[in-house]
């Protein structure tokens, strides 16, 4: 089969296995092996376009002309490579994972949350595989209206308040301010497809280009700069599988990815060091990556102490490609790996907590660690691969803006990177600290009496882990924490391939 064939396949296959879903919705068992079934093809398709990317080779597709200059089509380089990898890949663990997390917590509505899950990782694919800037656009909005009803989901109150916050910010940043910057390039540009080196430089001056970053960079909302933040954690009323969906697999990695793409491919690296704004969106990426850490300090909320961080995490990749040199866009496209893995265990252990033990409070995490082992130990693997701590693949993302730092002479942000970093350790290791060192609560009970309870991992020994579809996911996720350290050399030899146009 061609290339373009398979890009066609691939994006194709989410949305069939939406409907096989919704068909199959009558028998669970049925449709989530669908499901299942489903990422597993997925995954090998996109895994099937490595090789030729790898070679140097960019396969694409066009599927029609709007107009002269603007085509609805696909394309594929190094860095939508790794996110359509990181998107799909990661699918596969987050179904298992919902699978368990859905019938343990006994949610309702599962045949439409996983038909709009599908159709979410078709988005993300679109995003990743987008030619220019009008087909992203058009996937990047597809993402943000197919997880609307995946927040809104337990269809209360606080999740309909948290779900309309979520969409009116995503759409109205996209539609306010990066739908103008678009029309602009392309006006004075004649063209939106991303090209290497840019398409800005010979045909804007650097005054409009200026203002241009500025309006590319909070359009793209789904990166969280502050002050366009608030919808992530509204959106944390979402069951945890959205969660990750949201903060590894899709939502924010379409944001931070998209931010790459802009600087890259849009703009140039040349030509956005001499811009202006540059360093004004640096300073507001530096601001956003400390004050959220500070914010995620003072929530007693696992998952909204999680939000704050993910908020925080993506500044890094913002702040990355600001510093505009090689060094610093490969630790954002590392960090978009990185950052997916660690975060989505974390996420997958909250959510695991949740279901086996009914805590949701930090402060109900004391003695955990004796009922939890294997969930508490997933969770700080992957709080170290969020700090950075080596051997952890976090350590090589983090490294590498730092290196992407140094080369731009920024001293203040290489002081930004090690104070976060101090910040990391004060937000993401006292659950565990509590988990393992604390004794439980004199009145704290187990449910293993409760006919309620869900039927999770390791009752008979004593322990009270999470079902095995929610246990197996994180575990896997954790120790991919552990190998991304050791075998990160093809992702970042991959990465630096925009530059060099090689392997």
């Amino acid at each position: 089969m061609s290339d373009a064939s398979l890009i066609l396949l691939a994006m194709a296959l989410p949305l069939f296995f939406a409907g096989a879903i919704a068909l199959t919705g009558s028998n669970r068992n049925l449709r989530d092996s669908v499901m299942v079934g489903s990422t597993l093809i997925l995954f090998a398709t996109v895994l099937s376009l490595l090789p030729s990317v790898n070679a140097g080779g960019r396969p694409s597709v066009a599927l029609f002309d709007i107009m002269p200059g603007l085509t609805l089509g696909f394309s594929i380089e190094p860095l939508g490579m790794i996110f359509a990898l990181v998107a799909s890949g990661l699918w596969v663990l987050t179904s298992l994972y919902g699978i368990g997390y859905m019938r343990g917590a006994k949610e309702k509505h599962q045949t439409r949350f996983f038909a709009c899950f599908s159709i979410a990782i078709f988005a993300a694919l679109g995003v990743a595989f987008a030619e220019n800037m009008f087909t992203l656009f058009i996937f990047y909005e597809v993402l943000s209206l197919s997880t609307y009803p995946l927040v809104a989901h337990k269809g209360n109150e606080e999740a309909k308040r948290g779900a309309r916050i979520y969409l009116g910010i995503l759409l109205g940043t996209s539609i306010g301010l990066m739908l103008p910057a678009m029309l602009v390039t392309w006006y004075m540009a004649g063209t939106l497809t991303f090209q290497p080196g840019g398409i800005l430089q010979d045909n804007v001056s650097r005054s409009v280009g200026a203002i241009l970053l500025i309006l590319y960079m909070f359009g793209i909302g789904k990166a969280a700069l502050m002050p366009f933040h608030r919808w992530l954690p509204s959106a944390m009323v979402a069951p945890t599988p959205v969660s990750a969906l949201l903060h590894a697999v899709a939502v924010v990695k379409a944001g931070v990815f998209t931010v790459l793409k802009v600087a890259v491919y849009l703009f140039g690296l040349d030509y956005l060091q001499s811009l202006w704004s540059a360093d004004f969106v640096m300073w507001v990426a530096a601001f956003t990556l400390l004050s959220a850490s500070i914010v995620a300090l003072q929530k007693t909320n696992l998952k909204a102490r999680l939000a704050y961080s993910t908020i925080s995490q993506l500044a890094y990749i913002v702040l990355g490609a600001m510093l505009a040199n090689e060094l610093a866009i490969v630790g954002g496209g590392l960090h978009i790996v990185m950052h997916a893995f660690g975060k989505i265990t974390l996420f997958f252990c909250a959510g695991a907590i949740y279901v086996a033990a009914h805590k949701t409070e930090i402060s109900q995490m004391d003695g955990l660690g004796r009922k939890m082992p294997i969930t508490m130990f997933a969770f700080l693997l992957g709080a170290l691969s969020v700090i950075g701590a080596p051997p952890l693949g976090g350590f090589w993302s983090k490294w590498h803006l730092m290196l992407g730092a140094v080369d731009a002479q920024q001293q203040i942000m290489i002081a930004v990177f090690l104070l976060s970093t101090l910040l990391n350790i004060a937000y993401l290791l006292p659950p565990v600290i509590r988990a393992f060192l604390l004794p439980p609560p004199k009145d704290d009970h187990d449910d293993h009496g409760d006919k309620h309870a869900p039927h999770g991992v390791g009752h008979r020994f004593g322990l009270a882990e999470a079902p095995l579809f929610c246990l197996v996911p994180l575990c896997l996720t954790a120790i991919g924490t552990v190998l991304l350290f050791f075998f990160v050399d093809p992702i970042r030899g991959l990465i630096q391939s925009v530059f060099t146009g090689v392997m």
